[in-house]
Formats: structure tokens, C-alpha cells, sequence
């Protein structure tokens, strides 16, 4: 398969003219403009573009960007972005959906885009809450959350995107925030992966989940419960001042103070996106005792779907004569007798 050819555009040539529709507030017109702004440093070309979503307040993405796209059915995105690179591999495919449409009416959907490992960039926004449907919980709500479907509270487990991606089979898994200006190097990485690449966005709902990110996420005061991950540097946090060491005698990190910016003295491990089982445990960090883990979790790629497909095809088709006639009239065959029959 040829590599796409960069061509040079500008944020303008990825707006549309159709006018966008959120709530005023909402964290998905930052992650809109991260986008069209990440497009063009990506060299992609909007005629070889297409964003595919399910149904949701994530899911109006495809008309605001200035490419092809498909505006599916809850939860199935997935599969229809699965049909469209394997129709045309040379495409490059963005899969937009949220915590409600990926992970409930789709998370069977979703698990086997991972585990095949089809080459698209995935990109669920999570808001912990069903927005366009008014406010019902979600498979990602937390426990006592209070909505019109749980109003003394939500006693459900809630389900952790990144360890669903990793336990999927997923190839690469990050985490981002909508309004963070790292956001874009996370969608870069995506797209430099050559596979399903996964990445989990924390979105501000304003209307009915407003602000449950603040913890980590507020624009001002939360840098300090951030741990931007970067392969081959040290889990650094709070400005240096802490970082996460690593106990191998009962397998769990643990946090630390480093001292005069001594991160080895103070046993800060160096992050590493090829270990799966580290991924795992970052993924899965308990946040409040410890920051919240962004950036790239994991990225270690594998052989993708659609390529080990369209070689399958390939050796299917070697070495034989395309004949219909012969293909209908081969095996079994019989004549029907349209003679009518005396009644008995």
C-alpha cells in the first residue's frame, strides 16, 4: 500500500460551512480545533480523509470537518469504519464516538476493531454522562452519580476506557483533555501508529456533567495532578517534584518526593510504551491517590487487519482465470424441468 501523499493546508481548508451545533461551553469545540488544527501539521489531504461517528454529541463531528465522512447508527461506527478501509486501505480514517456510544450499545463493536487492529485513528470523548439523550448515565459514570436514569445514585462499576482498550488487544492507547495544548501531539502519535490507535479525550459536558474533570483537568490549578507520559522519560509530576517509583515486590507504583530534581536517587521509573503490563497499571491508577496519567500509555505496533486481508485475497486469486460461467456451472448443477405436471 502507497503512502498518502502530504500536501500542504491551513486550518481553514477543514472548516466546513455548516454551523456547529454544542452547547455553548462544551469541551468538544476545543477538540474540534485541535483537529483542524493538527490536520494540516499532519500534511493530510481532505480528499483522502474520512471521519466516521456513531450517534451522540461526539457524533455531529463529521460535518464539521471538510472531508468525507458517515454520520452511522449507535454504536456501529466501527464497523462501518472497518468496511471503509478495507474497501479503500489507502484512506485515512478517523472514528469519532463517546463513552455511551463506544462502550455500551458499541463496546462489542469497539473490542473487535481493536483486537483486529485495523489501521484508523479512534478518538472517544468521555464525558461520563449521555449527553444528547439528556443526561443519563453512562457506562463510564461513576459510582453515586445522580441523572434522571439513577436519581438516587448510580450503583454501577464504571467501565475504564484505556484498560478496555488494552485488554481489547489495542496496539496504542492515550489519554487526553479537551482543552490541553498537548492534545494535539497525542492526535499526532495517534496517526504516526500504524494500526487501530486509541485515544481516550476527557470531555467537560457543561449541561449535565459539568466541571467532573476539574480535579485534573481545570485550565488553571490542576497541572499538579497531571502526569504527561512521554517513551524514555522519567513519571514526572507537580512540576518535577514528584514522579512514580515502582515496587516489584508487591507489583504497584507508588508515589515519591524527588529532591534537588534527583528523579534516579528518588527511584521515579522511566516510562517505556512498549511494556503492556505498565500500560495496564497506569491505566488503571486509582486517581486522588495518584495523578492522572496522560499522553501515550502504550504504542507498540502490530501487523494490521486490512493489510493481512488484502494479502490473503492476493494468494486466493494467484494463479487462477477470473471465469464466472465456469464458476457457476462447477460443482453441484441441475436443470430445472418446467414441463407441467398432469393433476394427481
Amino acid at each position: 500500500m502507497n503512502a498518502p501523499v502530504k500536501i500542504e493546508t491551513t486550518l481553514k481548508d477543514w472548516e466546513t460551512d455548516q454551523e456547529v451545533r454544542w452547547c455553548p461551553g462544551c469541551g468538544d469545540y476545543a477538540i474540534l480545533k485541535a483537529v483542524q488544527r493538527t490536520l494540516p501539521q499532519l500534511g493530510s489531504d481532505p480528499a483522502n480523509t474520512v471521519f466516521i461517528s456513531g450517534i451522540g454529541c461526539s457524533s455531529r463531528f463529521p460535518y464539521y470537518i471538510e472531508s468525507y465522512g458517515f454520520h452511522t447508527i449507535h454504536g456501529r461506527a466501527p464497523a462501518v469504519a472497518t468496511g471503509v478501509k478495507l474497501a479503500n486501505p489507502a484512506l485515512d480514517v478517523w472514528l469519532v464516538t463517546g463513552d455511551g456510544d463506544g462502550l455500551s450499545i458499541g463496546g462489542n463493536h469497539m473490542m473487535h476493531v481493536l483486537r483486529r487492529n485495523v489501521n484508523m485513528q479512534i478518538m472517544l470523548f468521555n464525558n461520563e454522562i449521555y449527553g444528547l439523550t439528556k443526561g443519563q448515565y453512562s457506562p463510564t459514570s461513576r459510582e453515586g452519580t445522580r441523572t434522571p436514569t439513577s436519581p438516587i445514585g448510580s450503583v454501577d462499576h464504571p467501565a475504564n476506557p484505556c484498560a478496555f482498550a488494552l485488554g481489547s488487544g489495542a496496539r496504542f492507547v492515550a489519554r487526553g483533555i479537551d482543552v490541553s495544548k498537548n492534545l494535539p501531539d497525542v492526535l499526532k502519535a495517534a496517526h504516526a501508529h500504524q494500526g487501530a490507535a486509541f485515544v481516550e479525550i476527557f470531555q467537560n459536558c457543561i449541561v449535565y456533567n459539568k466541571d467532573v474533570f476539574d480535579a485534573f483537568a481545570a485550565p488553571k490549578g490542576a497541572e499538579g495532578q497531571q502526569l504527561w507520559l512521554a517513551d524514555g522519560e522519567p513519571m514526572l509530576f507537580d512540576k518535577g517534584e514528584k514522579g512514580l517509583a515502582f515496587d516489584p515486590e508487591n507489583l504497584h507504583f507508588t508515589v515519591v518526593d524527588v529532591v534537588d530534581g534527583d528523579w534516579q536517587a528518588a527511584g521515579v521509573r522511566v516510562h517505556n510504551v512498549k511494556n503492556r503490563v505498565m500500560a495496564h497499571l497506569l491505566a488503571e491508577l486509582p486517581f486522588g491517590e495518584f495523578p492522572m496519567p496522560l499522553g501515550v500509555l502504550y504504542d507498540d505496533p502490530a501487523p494490521t487487519y486490512e493489510s493481512a486481508v488484502i494479502a490473503e485475497r492476493e494468494a486466493s486469486v494467484s494463479g487462477k482465470e477470473a471465469n464466472l460461467a465456469k464458476l457457476l456451472s462447477g460443482g453441484q448443477t441441475w436443470t430445472v424441468d418446467g414441463t407441467a405436471q398432469d393433476p394427481v
